[in-house]
């Protein structure tokens, strides 16, 4: 595991967006993992402003998101397929057919979820995943006590987790209580994955998520047993973090120029 620790919010997104610009150099037709709320809104900003200026290309990109609530349609202004359009995918070239996410309308949740691995695995897998991370360590919606073996599949949602989704709605009730989310193995099977996270709190979590053991109590624990992980951080969400971790890489970025490490 590599955590990059940043100045700010917005120099966190920035160091996103470049290691995802960088895959995109790499491997032009990548298949990206999404996350939508708030922490990763600076590195889409950042990635429309790379394609606007440098003609950073998503024309042979494919993505998947990580979850849909359960009964929204995807117009409304709540749901992820519309955060998506609104913050990226109508902002630069990619293929409208090459989004996904999963259908939270259909009333077999149970096959939507096998449906959606399969076309996953149909694409060949999801080359880097960009993660998000919930107060009490989750990552998708996959909550406390989730079962690391799960794909997609339906979940129910935490209280905690209710709470912090409101402030996106104009009530607590109006929040949906159940949503469509990748399971932790789905999750694991990408190649690399990013955790960004920002805000102190958020701090508790992230330490959770890379210092202590791994148990279902705090399911973004399972990536430290990942090849291929990369956290990105603004000084406040790590704060709860020591400064030496065993076996990890911690790199210090001041104004995005000088760099320090320590492992």
């Amino acid at each position: 595991m590599r955590i990059i620790i940043t100045d700010s919010y917005r120099q966190m997104g920035r160091e996103a967006a470049n290691m995802v610009a960088g895959q995109l150099y790499l491997k032009p037709d990548s298949v990206l993992g999404l996350a939508t709320g708030s922490t990763p809104l600076p590195m889409y900003r950042r990635l429309i402003a790379l394609h606007r200026s440098l003609g950073l290309d998503f024309s042979e990109v494919t993505t998947f998101n990580f979850d849909e609530y359960v009964g929204m349609a995807p117009d409304n202004p709540q749901s992820y397929h519309y955060f998506m359009n609104e913050n990226f995918f109508r902002k630069v070239n990619i293929q409208p057919d090459h989004t996904h996410l999963p259908d939270g309308m259909v009333k077999d949740l149970e096959a939507e979820g096998h449906r959606y691995d399969a076309l996953i695995q149909q694409n060949g897998g999801i080359d880097l995943q960009v993660l998000g991370i919930g107060q009490n360590a989750h990552i998708g919606f996959n909550e406390p006590d989730v079962k690391f073996e799960a794909r997609t599949h339906c979940v129910a949602l935490d209280e905690e987790t209710i709470r912090a989704n409101s402030r996106f709605f104009e009530s607590p009730d109006e929040v949906p209580r159940d949503a469509i989310s990748m399971g932790i193995k789905t999750i694991m099977m990408a190649r690399r994955i990013l955790l960004l996270a920002n805000g102190t709190s958020k701090a508790e979590a992230v330490r959770k998520a890379v210092c202590s053991s791994v148990r279902p109590e705090a399911p973004a624990s399972i990536l430290q047993l990942h090849r291929d992980v990369t956290v990105i951080l603004d000084r406040a969400a790590a704060s709860h973090l020591p400064t030496h971790i065993e076996g990890t890489k911690i790199i210090h970025k001041n104004n995005g120029k000088n760099t320090t490490f320590s492992s």
